[in-house]
Order: C-alpha cells, then sequence, then structure tokens
C-alpha cells in the first residue's frame, strides 16, 4: 500500500543560492516516497504578482507558499507542496511555487531562464501570471519562452541541420495556463463579448509583414503557439483594496471581492479537472521517485553548464529503474519459487515446471515495469540472473534430495550394518539370509516418499560402497560351492553395470531436459519482448499522431489566419477602390 504524504507546508525543492541552483535533499526524499502518479502544476511569472496565492488556493489553504509583502522578490528557488489531488483518487498534486521572474537584484535573466525552462519540463500544466492585459509590454515579459530552444533539447542528437522542430518539444511540453491579475477591460471584441479563450488568442495573432518590428512583435506569440498546442486563459478582478493586499492569507472569502472569489473557485475547479499526469515520452506515467530523478538530472546539467535534454534524462531514468525493474523481477521470482517449491522435488521435470511458471511472472514483471531497454541489456542481465538462480534451484534440490536419501538409508540399513558387524550372517547359508534382506530393505526405501531425483544414485552408491561387506560374507557362507560364488559375483558385477547404465541415461535426460527449459526461457523472453515491442510501438505511433495533429491544427490556424489577413487586406483596397469610382470627376475643358 502506498503511503501517504503529509506536508504541513512547503519546502524548497530547488535552491536558488547566488544563482547557483541545488536540489534540496529533504524534498528529494518525500518525493522518493511518493509512488503516486503525480500531477505537478508549476506557476511562474513575475515577482510580487500573486502567484503564491494562486497556488494556496491549489492546496485549499490561505496560507503556505509565502506571499511576501514587499517590492522585493520573496520566493527564491522551487518550492513544492505534495497534496493529495483532490478529484483523481490515488494520484498526488504536485505544486510549484517559483521564484519571481525579473527580479532587479539579480542582475541578469540567466537565472530567471533556468527557472523557466525548469518550470517547463517538470510540469504536466504550467502557469504563467501577469498583471493587467495582453499587450506588448506582457509580450516583452514573457521573453524567457523565445530562449526555450536555446536551454532545452528535446534529443540528444538533432537532425542533421542541428535543429529541432518545434514538435519535438510539444510532445514532452505541459498544458500552458496565462492568468492575469487585476484585469479591468471589457472582454469583447468588435462589439461582441467573448471568452478569456478567445481574447488570449486574439492576443496572439501574428502580423503580416518581415520588418524587425514585426518579427520583434511575432516571435513570442510564435513561440507560444508552437510550444503549447493547447491554451487556456483565466482573468481575475483585483481581490480587495491594494492596502488589504498584505493581509490576504488572513483574510477570509467573504472579505473578498466576489468576482476574484468566483474567478479563483473556476481556476482551481479547471486546475483540478483538466491537468493530466505528468508523462514522458513513451507514455511513462512520472511518481515521486521519476520526479526526483528527472530534478536531479536537470539540475545537474544545468551546474555543469549543459542544456537539460529531454532524451538523456529519459535515458538516464531507464537505467536507473530498469536495473530496479531487474531486482525486483528476481525478487518476485524467489518469493514465487520459496512459495511453491518444497526440495526435494519428485523429478526434475516438476522443478522446472515451477521454475518455469515463476520466471514467466518474473518476466511480466519486468516487463510491467522497464522502458527504453536499449539493445534489451536489461532484459538480457534478466535471463542471465533466471538461469543462474534455476541452476542454484537444481543444485540444492539435487543436495536436498541427497541428504534426504542418505538420511533415509542410514536410518533403514542401518541394523542390517549391526547385525553384519556382530556376525549374524557369517554363518553357513548367511549369504542368502543377507541378500534376501538386502531386498526386502530396498523395497522399503523405494517406497518411502519425497525421496527426490537422487533415489537410484544414492542407492546405488550406498550398495557400491558396501560391496566388500557383501563379498566378505559371500565368501564366508560354506554352503556356496567356488562355482556359484564365482556366478554370484558376476551376478553383482552386472547389476552393477546395468545400474551405472541406467543413471548415465539419467543424467542424459535431465540435461536434455534442462536444454528444453533454456530453449523455454529464450523463447518466453522472445514472446514477452515482441508483445512489448509492439505495444510500445502502437503507443508510440499514438503520440506521433497527437502530435502531428497539434501540429497541422496549429499551421491550419496560422494559414486561416493569413488567409483572413489576405480577404480583409483585399476587402479594404476593393472597398477603397468603389470609394473612388463613387466620386464625383471634375472635367476640365480646355478651350
Amino acid at each position: 500500500m502506498t503511503p501517504k504524504i503529509y506536508m504541513p507546508a512547503p519546502v524548497c525543492l530547488i535552491e536558488n543560492n547566488g544563482g547557483q541552483l541545488l536540489a534540496n535533499q529533504e524534498a528529494l526524499e518525500i518525493l522518493s516516497a511518493t509512488r503516486n502518479p503525480l500531477v505537478v502544476v508549476a506557476i511562474v511569472g513575475l515577482y510580487r504578482t500573486g502567484k503564491s496565492y494562486l497556488m494556496n488556493k491549489l492546496a485549499g489553504k490561505n496560507k503556505g507558499f509565502s506571499l511576501g509583502s514587499t517590492v522585493q522578490s520573496h520566493t527564491k528557488g522551487i518550492w513544492m507542496w505534495c497534496v493529495p489531488h483532490p478529484q483523481k483518487p490515488s494520484h498526488t498534486l504536485v505544486l510549484l511555487d517559483t521564484e519571481g521572474l525579473g527580479d532587479v537584484e539579480k542582475g541578469n535573466n540567466q537565472n530567471d531562464s533556468w527557472i523557466f525552462a525548469l518550470a517547463i519540463l517538470l510540469s504536466s500544466t504550467f502557469v504563467y501570471n501577469s498583471m493587467g492585459t495582453i499587450n506588448q509590454q506582457a509580450m516583452d515579459q514573457l521573453h524567457y519562452v523565445t530562449e526555450l530552444s536555446d536551454r532545452i533539447r528535446a534529443k540528444s542528437s538533432p537532425d542533421a541541420n542541428g535543429i529541432e522542430d518545434s514538435a519535438d518539444f510539444v510532445s514532452f511540453f505541459p498544458d500552458f495556463v496565462w492568468t492575469l491579475r487585476d484585469f479591468s477591460l471589457e472582454l469583447e471584441a468588435d462589439g461582441l463579448p467573448i471568452t478569456a479563450d478567445e481574447y488570449l488568442e486574439i492576443s496572439l495573432k501574428l502580423k503580416q509583414g518581415n520588418t524587425q518590428k514585426d518579427q520583434n512583435f511575432n516571435l513570442p506569440r510564435l513561440c507560444i503557439r508552437k510550444f503549447f498546442p493547447k491554451k487556456k486563459c483565466f482573468i481575475f478582478d483585483r481581490p480587495t483594496h491594494r492596502k488589504k493586499l498584505g493581509q490576504l492569507e488572513t483574510m477570509h472569502d467573504d472579505e473578498l471581492d466576489p468576482e476574484f472569489v468566483q474567478q479563483a473557485a473556476v481556476f482551481c475547479s479547471y486546475i483540478f479537472s483538466n491537468s493530466k499526469t505528468k508523462t514522458l515520452s513513451g507514455g511513462i506515467k512520472v511518481n515521486g521517485p521519476r520526479l526526483e530523478n528527472l530534478v536531479l538530472t536537470y539540475v545537474n546539467a544545468i551546474s555543469s553548464g549543459d542544456l537539460p535534454c529531454m532524451e538523456n534524462a529519459v535515458l538516464a531514468l531507464a537505467q536507473i529503474e530498469n536495473a530496479a525493474a531487474v531486482q525486483k523481477a528476481i525478487a518476485h521470482y524467489d518469493q514465487q519459487m520459496n512459495q511453491m517449491v518444497k526440495l526435494p522435488t519428485e523429478t526434475l521435470q516438476e522443478l522446472l515446471d515451477l521454475h518455469r511458471a515463476c520466471e514467466k511472472e518474473a518476466i511480466e514483471f519486468f516487463m510491467s515495469n522497464s522502458f527504453k531497454d536499449i539493445d534489451q541489456l536489461f532484459q538480457k542481465d534478466l535471463a542471465a540472473k533466471l538461469e543462474k538462480k534455476r541452476d542454484e534451484f537444481c543444485k540444492q534440490n539435487l543436495q536436498a534430495s541427497t541428504d534426504r536419501c542418505s538420511d533415509l538409508l542410514k536410518e533403514i540399513f542401518g541394523p542390517l550394518e549391526d547385525s553384519v558387524k556382530q556376525g549374524v550372517y557369517s554363518k553357513p547359508g548367511g549369504y542368502r539370509l543377507f541378500i534376501q534382506k538386502t531386498q526386502e530393505l530396498k523395497k522399503t526405501y523405494l517406497q518411502k516418499p519425497r525421496k527426490g531425483i537422487q533415489a537410484e544414485e544414492v542407492l546405488q552408491e550406498y550398495l557400491d560402497s558396501k560391496e566388500s561387506m557383501t563379498d566378505a560374507i559371500l565368501q564366508t557362507d560354506q554352503t556356496l560351492t567356488e562355482k556359484e560364488k564365482e556366478i554370484e559375483v558376476e551376478r553383482v558385477k552386472a547389476e552393477s553395470a546395468q545400474a551405472a547404465t541406467k543413471r548415465l541415461e539419467e543424467m542424459q535426460m535431465k540435461n536434455q531436459q534442462i536444454m528444453e527449459q533454456k530453449e523455454r526461457s529464450y523463447q518466453e523472453h522472445v514472446k514477452q519482448l515482441t508483445e512489448k515491442m509492439e505495444r510500445d510501438r502502437i503507443q508510440l505511433l499514438e503520440e506521433q499522431e497527437r502530435t502531428l495533429a497539434l501540429k497541422l491544427q496549429e499551421q491550419a490556424r496560422l494559414l486561416k489566419e493569413g488567409f483572413q489577413n489576405e480577404s480583409k487586406r483585399l476587402h479594404n483596397e476593393i472597398q477603397n477602390l468603389q470609394q473612388n469610382m463613387a466620386r464625383p470627376r471634375r472635367i476640365c475643358v480646355i478651350s
């Protein structure tokens, strides 16, 4: 059962000390213990724009993320608050509050760009919070989005031109939500009411033209449209009088502007209902340990002067998880075998059948917990470990059978050996009595259950070890002629040779069974790998189709806008032409 994570307050996830980013161990330990799938919501924006207040509302609290009450940026680094998801059972909602962008005390925006990029990489829903309306100033403040292709790599090896397609980013970028605070305009266009989403789409329209001014205008809009095909916008009135803003943590909803309270409730409802589980390429759902590894991978890349790479992060995560999947699969195999196997087994095939059943479960377990196993290195490691485990069980089974049979022989033949020592059979006719008693005891021994695969082997070894004792009794029996003694010696030798031949045949049969089991194990690995590859192929095709659909959707929107702009331009030209033609013309007569 997954342990519940209770966090009474946020903790710093990524510390920002003098521009140096460092993952906080306390937060990583919390993530490590969070096994549920995660819905990760990150918020960024200029400092002193009310980001933390919205995150506290998502956590269902008035206090938590520090609001601050001065013109200085209050939150440093990225802070994390893990709470149970209010609408998705067995999911955890991870809220990430980032330090305010544009803090003049920093002196440069390099650090802000990394905070912005990390929020993108770690979240499944990305909230950009700003004040007022979406105007050119707001767009200029969002210049960080234009730097994403310089801060993040989707693939470790871009195409031949060294360029990554925006579709590569779309495949793992979060959904985009723009929250506009203290919004004071009427939502209408051309005299008709519009929604906040329509207002955002209008604000993201591109200008026709190739001047530097047009390019500067279009660049952030183009980046938002390319990288974030799913966009949402919310507007908020001012929550209360400006002088009371510093008291928001202690104010109840009935003390705030009713419109703001309603708008905040709609925002929270949307986030709870529509924010997706954080998912990596290949449909890999992110839980706490996976997010922990992503944080470490990205922060380490930045600290070493490299660019965070999504593909490398997933591969690094795969290395960790695949190694763990091998160990867990082996542990599962051991647990099942120890529960099902009682040594010694009557036959080798019985043990091999149990091994095969447990092996199949172990492979299935590995397949369900592994991903991106390049060249099946980890699966091959699992196969080698399972083969070694099988050999170990075979060896244990052999030893258990040997020990069981040896104990039975001592118990059954012990009294006979004592009788021989006491001279009971050192008399005329004693040899026949000895042989008769030996046959009776062999029958008793063979009737005993659970002797295992060494029953005949150990019995024959015991009898062979007593040949000198048997021969001594034979030679002292004066009722037998020399000829009869020779015949009896030959008979014993023949039986011994026959037993040796039988043991050899049994050994060959056991080797054949082992070889057949190896082939079945190989076929099981191939079968499950083929099934997994087919599932992965279908999933990849679905991802590519979704990405392509999003890309085509954006291209269609751009073409539609271009067509509408061109139609509008032609319409204006026709109107101008008609107006010119309708004007009365002066006719000048020259006499």
